[in-house]
């Protein structure tokens, strides 16, 4: 018994194949423009801003955490990991 016809591997979307053909032939490009992400100078300053809001009480716990799991003495409470995932199980 055949299930599978295995010549159709290669023609999931013969759409895009056609239309990466037509944009090579138009632009004279093989590949497609990547996407690019350019975050503004505001938004670099807003998160300057909220990392260095951190009081000292919070930059010295967070040391203290760091220098605990690096040494492989930072204990998890497996109770209190049930106890805060118990609400989105119910």
């Amino acid at each position: 018994m055949k299930i599978n016809n295995n010549q159709r591997i290669g023609a999931i979307n013969p759409y895009k194949k056609a239309d990466d053909a037509k944009f090579a032939h138009t632009t004279g490009k093989k590949d497609r423009p990547k996407d690019q992400v350019e975050i503004s100078a505001e938004a670099k300053e807003l998160l300057d801003a909220q990392g260095s809001a951190r009081t000292e009480e919070q930059t010295r716990r967070i040391e203290e955490l760091k220098v605990s799991v690096a040494s492989g003495t930072y204990h998890v409470d497996a109770n209190k990991i049930a106890e805060k995932l118990l609400p989105y199980l119910k």
